[in-house]
């Protein structure tokens, strides 16, 4: 099944209530990620152009966010979408077709066409053909029609600070000559947030979608000479989200989208009170679960079918004949293996006595013929082989547990020559023979195991010795024989997991491996039509996968049991090192309720990596308030720029020489912009302004009631005041002085002396 589900998962039923009860740990809430924010047919509300006159300003409030436009006389925007047009041909009908706004965001063929009309992360326009289309849907749902010869209203729009001579130019040649606008102005989005909540003296701290500006404000007029700009804004917190998920879930199945980090931005962020100890402590398992916010991505679970009782106990039994069958074809086959090699032992011994007396091109021609360069060869083979023998006859060979007990059985017929036997008991003799021989190799192993429990014996007693002596110097080496199975430990992982990537070094290195032992001629390229491949034909080919598959060990040689040595070792260390406690084994570290990488990629609860639901988990823990404190600390992102809090310092200390004048901006601090929307963000503000300014400094700390629409709000406001008019720009005053001409007044930009 997919999950589309809306908001958050919870129990339903009254047995899930109850199961909450009685459980430990509560039902897990999970919150699904944000679909595409298409909301369908709208009517637009176009009766206002009927209610408005040729002085009725149209006011629109131009975000690198949201469009809000509407008239002066209303409460709030009657419009408002994103700034992002998607155009295409449509081969159906032939035609090409513009969606706007939330429209845009319709199916995958919109959104993969989908144009900003602002450059990326700034609030420059960089795209004017979408800005067109953007004011057109917003004349229109103003109820202007497109017969009139022009909008026929004047217009308000609001600017970012120190907005560029060259985008203003085109914005104002674009409303004068495209929609014949009789007057336009332009005012700062924050400035008319702070006039519509009353202010006067203080300082404006608006945080919004693509930066954050403080402008401090005396006698209702701001001061731009100090101004300040801090490069970090909504936009850029989504994008800082979006590259740290993509860092810590590099392998997601699921498709991070902007709209998507937005929202988890604007839904799961908060500012925190302290924010250095609350990163030491946020991944500590009490109070995780709250902490920890799940996001779910749609999935599709594999349904398994159920089968009953006599189903799996008939698969319980076949599983156990099966297994059965083959533990005593494996045993068969180890037995097989062995007497081969010790024939093959024998064979190589009685090649080295050979040696002996022989003349050395004599002996060069002996080693030809068994494929050896010299003799140390040949010593090495039969080394190997003798090991390997050990370790064979280490294992169970097919016999009792003790061959001591087991009656010496007898074979008449191997004494017997083939000729005077028939076909049936040359057959027995074959048996026998090989019961003799695995006969021969249960009392060897016997032997070799007796040996071999001496041998650890008489070292058990050496390093008893050794550390009754000297009990640092026998830690040590402990120590260092811990960190080397741990470290050969992590080699095997590694290596497993590089031979499934079939990109990795270890895989490539494999498949060449194949290539060339499959090969006749190794190392020679192949040719299309060149010589048949045979590779098959003789039954030892097949051994190439088997060589591959165990790596650079011959198969030979079984891979040794670490964690039963990693397990005596730390038993060792446990018994007589007092500063090595259960926390410090292995087993102890890679529990998932002792870990803090779990608890960061996982949250408080376990992970089934078959569950495809977890695995379309995104966990937001650390980041909730790793985003938000890069306004308060910059250099967390990257940004090489103070924090607001030194920048508000700087400005009451740097920049007033008037005591009264630094009185009056630390008594209003004003906070506006969606981006200073986060929770605690003005008790955090407040809190480390106290920190740097003086004592006698009255801090006052306030947010606008609507940080996002009260910049439209306060245009609107502004734009219905009486003296307003004499800031606009008439189209006569643009034909006469240029696109470059503009009014200053107390809510704008001011002329660069």
């Amino acid at each position: 099944m997919t999950i589309t589900s809306s908001r958050y998962v919870t129990a339903g039923s009254s047995q899930d209530r109850q199961d909450r009860r009685i459980s430990p740990k509560p039902i897990q809430r999970i919150w699904h990620a944000a679909e595409p924010p298409f909301k369908g047919y709208q009517p637009l509300p176009t009766d206002g152009y009927a209610r408005s006159s040729s002085g009725t300003v149209i006011v629109i409030d131009n975000g690198a966010s949201l469009l809000r436009a509407g008239w002066a006389f209303d409460k709030s925007p009657r419009i408002s979408y994103p700034a992002a047009v998607a155009r295409y041909r449509d081969r159906k009908i032939n035609r090409t077709v513009s969606y706007v706004g939330y429209n845009a965001f319709a199916d995958a063929t919109t959104r993969g066409q989908i144009r900003n009309a602002f450059e990326p992360g700034t609030n420059v326009v960089g795209n004017w053909d979408v800005m067109e289309g953007l004011l057109d849907y917003a004349f229109t749902g103003l109820g202007i029609s497109a017969q009139d010869e022009g909008v026929g209203r004047p217009i308000l729009m609001t600017e970012p600070v120190a907005n560029l001579g060259y985008s203003r130019k085109t914005m104002t040649e674009l409303l004068f000559e495209c929609y014949s606008a009789p007057s336009i102005a332009y005012g700062i989005d924050s400035l008319f947030s702070y006039r519509f909540n009353g202010g006067h003296n203080g300082l404006v701290v608006s945080s919004s979608h693509t930066a954050t500006h403080l402008i401090p404000v005396l006698d209702s007029k701001p001061v731009m000479s100090s101004a300040t700009r801090l490069n970090w804004g909504g936009y850029q917190g989504a994008d800082y989200l979006f590259k740290l998920l993509k860092l810590k879930y590099p392998t997601f199945p699921g498709k991070l989208t902007e709209y998507q980090t937005e929202a988890m931005v604007r839904e799961h962020c908060y500012l925190s009170q302290d924010f250095d100890h609350e990163m030491t402590t946020f991944l500590d398992w009490s109070g995780l679960e709250d902490r920890d916010h799940v996001i779910q991505y749609p999935f599709t679970e594999q349904v398994v079918v159920e089968k009953s009782e006599e189903e799996l106990a008939r698969i319980a039994d076949r599983k156990k004949e099966s297994g059965r069958r083959l533990q005593e074809q494996a045993a068969k086959m180890r037995l097989e293996k062995l007497i081969r090699k010790e024939q093959t032992l024998e064979y190589y011994k009685e090649l080295q006595q050979k040696l002996v007396d022989q003349t050395k091109k004599e002996i060069k021609r002996l080693l030809d013929d068994d494929e050896f360069k010299d003799e140390s060869q040949l010593e090495k083979t039969i080394q190997d082989l003798e090991k390997s023998i050990r370790k064979a006859r280490g294992k169970d060979v097919g016999g009792p547990e003790n061959p001591e007990d087991e009656a010496e059985p007898s074979f008449p017929l191997l004494s017997v020559a083939d000729e005077e036997l028939d076909e049936v008991g040359i057959k027995e003799k074959r048996h026998q023979r090989l019961m003799k021989s695995g006969y021969e190799a249960r009392v060897r192993a016997k032997a070799e195991k007796e040996l071999e429990r001496t041998r650890l014996a008489e070292e058990e007693r050496l390093d008893n010795e050794r550390r009754e002596i000297d009990l640092e110097g026998w830690l040590e080496d402990r120590r260092a024989a811990r960190q080397t199975l741990l470290q050969k430990i992590k080699e095997r992982d590694r290596l497993k997991a590089d031979l499934g990537n079939r990109k990795s070094l270890a895989s490539q290195m494999r498949m060449k491996t194949l290539a060339n032992l499959a090969s006749d001629q190794p190392g020679k390229k192949r040719r299309r039509g060149g010589e048949d491949d045979n590779f098959g034909a003789n039954d030892d080919d097949w051994g190439v996968y088997r060589t591959v598959a165990m790596g650079e060990h011959s198969e030979d040689e079984e891979e040794e049991d670490l964690g039963a040595g990693l397990k005596g070792v730390e038993a060792q260390l446990l018994k007589y090192d007092p500063t090595f406690t259960e926390n410090s084994t292995l087993e102890a570290q890679s529990d998932w309720t002792q870990s803090l990488m779990h608890a960061f990629f996982r949250g408080p609860r376990p992970y089934d990596k078959e569950s495809q639901q977890q695995a379309h988990q995104i966990h937001l823990n650390v980041e909730r308030i790793r985003i938000p404190e890069v306004v308060f600390q910059p250099s967390i992102a990257g940004l090489d720029q103070a924090g607001i809090v030194d920048i508000v310092a700087d400005i009451t200390n740097h920049g007033f020489v008037n005591a009264q004048d630094r009185m009056s901006i630390l008594g209003n601090i004003f906070l506006t912009g969606g981006n200073s929307m986060f929770a605690g963000f003005e008790e955090r503000l407040r809190k480390e302004l106290r920190a740097v300014l003086p004592v006698e400094a009255p801090i006052s700390v306030q947010k606008a009631r609507d940080p996002i629409l009260d910049a439209w709000r306060g245009a609107a406001q502004w734009a219905l005041a009486s003296e307003v008019s004499q800031s606009f720009v008439t189209r006569e005053e643009y034909q006469e002085k240029g696109a470059e001409y503009m009014k200053e007044h107390n809510l704008g930009n001011a002329v660069a002396p």
